[in-house]
């Protein structure tokens, strides 16, 4: 749902409008004015993947992110003695701040703060309750009279929070009230990849998944914290899509696909995007300290009609394995996101937690795969017992020869 805010701010007081709209999922629009005349725009989506202890001393996470209950208060244009300010409260569980700073011919993201309530209910069990603040200072400089844009995702890491930006437009200090055309575009935007190949087929009903025409390119993807690899991911990817009975197949070309991440010890995050995918994220998770398995997957993205196709599912219980090793399936498996979205992997190997100088550890297989390696021992069971048998009728037809050549006179 997209939220816009309109605000009135004169003589100390501020009048806020809130509008509520049915366009793309999530999104968040601020439009301040000054005395009728806009000084602040921004437009933009985010989320928060929060870990923290329980009272029995284990680890949770928690991921807020849509606005159903947002409000901005606290939210200001700003001039040159006073920073400008977008607030964004969901309701008691969590607040973001944002500061800016004028300093001509250049205005500054300044700092990015938020403070999140474990005494809320979106944090069951938490220990102890209370108000955790954090803060990050990204001193991004964009140009006076440019609007900034970032599609590309943009991921901020403090202690327990893994902050998530993308779709961006943002103009602190407008200019005579008018919101700039020309953009100032992040370095994430600059690379620009062709699109990727879509297959359509007709399926008799939405459950049925189409074969797909080819094997996908197994990709490599790995992620850094501070220099030191601690996310590693190889698979082959496969989407489909079915929506009135038609299904899409996608196949996801690593060459011409971006990646980014972040780690954290309770949560790690793989996030794709190229032309036609705005996001695709797999999220991985700890479970009873010992354990790591896929927890959550993201996707947003541009169908051929034009529309935006947008699922999120973060109640999965896929890929699980032992912390300290890494999960591996060559066979082909599905991750049922939803009953309009799939996920088909191959040649899958990841290791989200634990990994020792940029190498995976020991694997633990699927069952498929286990189930391929049982047929082996089996089979040459079965053969080692046919030759016993063999060689035991053998004996037998012998002996009984041997008997009859020595007949009594």
């Amino acid at each position: 749902m997209r939220f816009h805010l309109s605000a009135v701010v004169g003589s100390g007081l501020a009048l806020l409008f809130l509008v509520l709209g049915a366009v793309q999922p999530y999104a968040l629009e601020l439009n301040l004015t000054d005395s009728e005349v806009t000084c602040l725009y921004a437009k933009w989506q985010m989320n928060f993947t929060i870990s923290y202890e329980t009272t029995n001393k284990t680890y949770k996470t928690v991921t807020i992110s849509e606005p159903h209950n947002v409000t901005y208060k606290g939210s200001r244009c700003g001039n040159e003695k006073n920073v400008a300010k977008i607030m964004v409260h969901y309701g008691s569980a969590l607040s973001w701040t944002v500061n800016f700073t004028k300093e001509a011919p250049d205005y500054l993201v300044d700092s990015i703060s938020l403070s999140y309530n474990t005494s809320d209910s979106q944090f069951p069990d938490a220990a102890p309750k209370g108000i955790i603040y954090v803060s990050d200072s990204p001193g991004l400089k964009i140009p006076l009279n440019d609007i900034f844009r970032c599609n590309s995702l943009l991921t901020v890491t403090v202690p327990s929070v893994v902050q998530q930006y993308w779709d961006i437009l943002l103009q602190a200090y407008v200019q005579n009230g008018t919101v700039s055309k020309n953009e100032f575009v992040c370095y994430e935007d600059k690379t620009t990849t062709p699109p990727v190949p879509i297959i359509h087929t007709t399926v008799p009903s939405p459950t049925t998944t189409p074969t797909p025409k080819e094997k996908p390119e197994v990709g490599i993807y790995s992620v850094k914290n501070d220099g030191v690899t601690c996310l590693l991911v190889t698979m082959g990817l496969q989407l489909n899509i079915t929506q009135e009975k038609v299904s899409s197949v996608i196949n996801i070309n690593p060459n011409s696909t971006g990646f980014t991440g972040s780690c954290t010890p309770q949560i790690a995050q793989l996030r794709l995007n190229n032309s036609r995918i705005k996001y695709l994220d797999f999220v991985f998770a700890v479970k009873n300290e010992n354990r790591f398995y896929l927890k959550e997957v993201n996707v947003s993205m541009y169908l051929v009609n034009g529309s935006v196709f947008s699922v999120a599912n973060n109640n999965l219980s896929s890929w699980d394995a032992p912390l300290g090793s890494s999960y591996m399936c060559k066979k082909e498996q599905v991750v049922s996101v939803s009953g309009t979205f799939q996920i088909n992997t191959f040649d899958l190997r990841v290791q989200p937690f634990n990994v020792t100088e940029g190498k995976y550890s020991t694997a633990e297989e699927c069952a498929a795969d286990s189930d391929l390696n049982f047929l082996i021992p089996v089979a040459v069971g079965v053969a080692l017992g046919f030759l016993i048998i063999v060689v035991f009728i053998s004996y037998m037809i012998g002996r009984r020869k041997s008997r009859t050549g020595y007949q009594s006179v």
